[in-house]
């Protein structure tokens, strides 16, 4: 049974960031951090009594296509109706459309539950957030007062439509065709890998479609974003007849069996109706909106995952006996051999400092997106950390669910036992919304290489006084050392990448650009882990409640400082010394 970790949320939250903080940065709607811990515990009870009972039955029973469309399963559908009537839909949206105005930081810490309980299910819900955010910023009045309020309310769904065929990554190839038709288009071309682009959750679902207008600009400079919805919409909201968009096919997937990613087809006839969002030619800089906050929720699915993992190999090897580990008369639990604590410590300290990067990350985004002073520092904090947490955290969840399947032995290998589905979901969120390389390339050339590292250098530099500051107790002084340690060496290599960068050798800068992430989530993990560590210890110190719980983060962070954050040291050399041995490697060689 999955446990929603609400007491390491709760931490990460009110103390780890601070309830000050958060509360200063609202824009729209109320917060306090009472009202955060009941969101918080219901969105657990809905995660653990409704979407985690039905996440292995997804994995089984999965989408199913007919020509008449795509079938959720039925526990599925209900779970969706059910999401709805508890005004989940609403949580983040803007106030004015009928959502909630919940900040960012505790939609992310919500949506984590989602992920752990039922990624396929997750998905859902996700790509319409993107889609609503994406018409909040560049939709018309009109087209606003259309479709959002709809959407808010969760009867309508939303997706994103830009891979093609021949266009994966490079979208500059781009081929669906945009015909002027009056005040609106007729679309024509063909869609891949659409996450739920056709379903029977809604009678409607609002597609945001990339395509290029007759005589456009060739490349990304003439793509433009249009909503093209499955079925038209009547200016009283009412619904119309069915749009000239189809679901030809789905996808049979290594993992997520219960979210359908679907081929859709445009305009077989006469053209899909499409309907042109701000300006044309300017689609890709709108949809980037959209992809900037898939990004931070698809790097929460790396480690919410993991956790769900981390919880389903905990029980086991509490509960599964084998062997004498060193100094035991009998035979104990296998949570007790030393290799099987590496393994689960290794799981429980990458999914503690990944989740509290990307909330620190989608609290520097709600600063942003304010008017207080450090407002436009905090937005390029939040920008920068973006990669950052997608990559890192989704890798790391790649990593984390290979050791809970290990942690199970040869049974992690039986479907039966769960383990191996985690591993099988959590492997394409290193894919979609930007592989891995892109993020890295992202963070590497706009985030780092545009302004020489400031930002980053800017980051860094307050990072280390504050940890000097911190004046922590005996208990948490090795974490805290260890932590500035790795601040130093991720100083050291971006100093040796901007010289690749400025010295003409971008493709030597490249060549290293993941390790140089990995190195940067690893040790942003890492001051993570020590700040909590200084937070226990004092607490500690204090006699104050909760005992358990701050003698477990100490713990915690002490093997994360001991056992993960030494990899920053291979991972700084590789960027130092690495790159021109693949920059230069000759691929008629491999």
């Amino acid at each position: 049974m999955y446990r929603a970790p609400l007491r390491d949320l709760r931490f990460v939250l009110h103390e780890l960031i601070g309830e000050a903080p958060i509360a200063a940065a609202v824009r729209d709607g109320d917060y306090s951090a009472e009202l955060a811990d009941a969101i918080l515990e219901e969105a657990a009870r809905f995660a653990e009594d409704v979407l985690d009972p039905i996440n292995r039955s997804g994995d089984v029973e999965g989408a199913l296509w007919s020509a008449e469309g795509v079938r959720m399963p039925e526990s599925f559908r209900t779970a969706y109706a059910r999401y709805v009537e508890g005004g989940w839909t609403q949580l983040r949206a803007r106030t004015e459309w009928g959502g909630q105005g919940a900040p960012n930081v505790i939609g992310t810490a919500v949506e984590e539950l989602w992920a752990a309980s039922n990624l396929s299910f997750k998905l859902c819900p996700m790509l319409t957030q993107g889609a609503i955010e994406a018409l909040e910023h560049a939709g018309s009045a009109a087209q606003k007062a259309l479709f959002l309020p709809k959407m808010v309310a969760g009867e309508w769904t939303g997706t994103m439509n830009l891979t093609e065929p021949q266009a994966g990554s490079d979208l500059s190839v781009v081929r669906t065709r945009a015909v002027p038709d009056g005040d609106r288009y007729r679309l024509f071309g063909q869609k891949v890998f659409i996450t739920y682009g056709d379903h029977d959750y809604t009678d409607n679902i609002i597609h945001m479609v990339l395509a290029r207008i007759d005589g456009a600009p060739a490349g990304t400079r003439g793509i433009s974003l249009f909503i093209v919805p499955k079925r038209l919409v009547n200016a009283d909201g009412s619904l119309g007849a069915a749009n000239e968009v189809s679901c030809v096919s789905i996808e049979h997937k290594l993992g997520i069996h219960a979210s359908p990613t679907c081929v859709l087809a445009y305009g077989d006839v006469d053209g899909a109706v499409g309907y042109l969002v701000g300006e044309a030619n300017r689609g890709l800089e709108y949809m980037f909106v959209m992809m900037n906050a898939a990004r931070l929720s698809v790097g929460l699915e790396g480690y919410a995952v993991a956790d769900r993992a981390y919880q389903r190999a905990l029980d086991w090897a509490r509960n599964r006996v084998q062997g004498k580990p060193p100094g035991a008369t009998t035979a104990l639990p296998i949570a007790n051999h030393p290799d099987v604590k590496r393994m689960l410590l290794t799981m429980r300290a990458g999914t503690e400092a990944a989740r509290a990067l990307a909330l620190y990350a989608a609290h520097q985004l709600d600063r942003g997106a304010g008017s207080e002073a450090g407002a436009s520092v905090a937005q390029a904090r939040g920008d920068l950390l973006i990669p950052i947490v997608k990559a890192w955290s989704t890798e790391l969840g790649i990593e984390l669910t290979s050791l809970g399947v290990q942690v199970h032995g040869g049974m992690g290998f039986v479907e039966e036992t769960g383990a191996a589905q985690y591993y099988r979901d959590v492997r394409i969120t290193t894919i979609y919304e930007g592989t891995t390389g892109i993020q890295a390339n992202d963070l590497v050339l706009r985030k780092v290489g545009r302004d020489g590292g400031a930002v980053l250098k800017g980051l860094l530099m307050e990072l280390r006084t504050e940890l000097a500051a911190a004046s922590p107790e005996l208990a948490a002084e090795p974490i805290v050392a260890s932590a500035v340690r790795g601040l130093g060496l991720l100083e050291e290599a971006t100093d040796a990448l901007l010289g690749l960068l400025r010295g003409g050798r971008q493709a030597e800068g490249l060549a290293v650009a993941v390790p140089f992430l990995k190195l940067a989530g690893t040790v942003l993990g890492g001051w993570l882990m020590a700040r909590a560590a200084v937070i226990a210890a004092r607490q500690l110190a204090r006699a104050a409640g909760d005992r358990e719980f701050y003698e477990a983060k100490l713990q915690t962070a002490r093997f994360y400082a001991q056992n993960l954050l030494p990899a920053t040291l291979s991972l700084a050399a590789v960027v130092r010394d690495g790159s021109a041995s693949i920059a230069e490697a000759d691929p008629a060689r491999f």
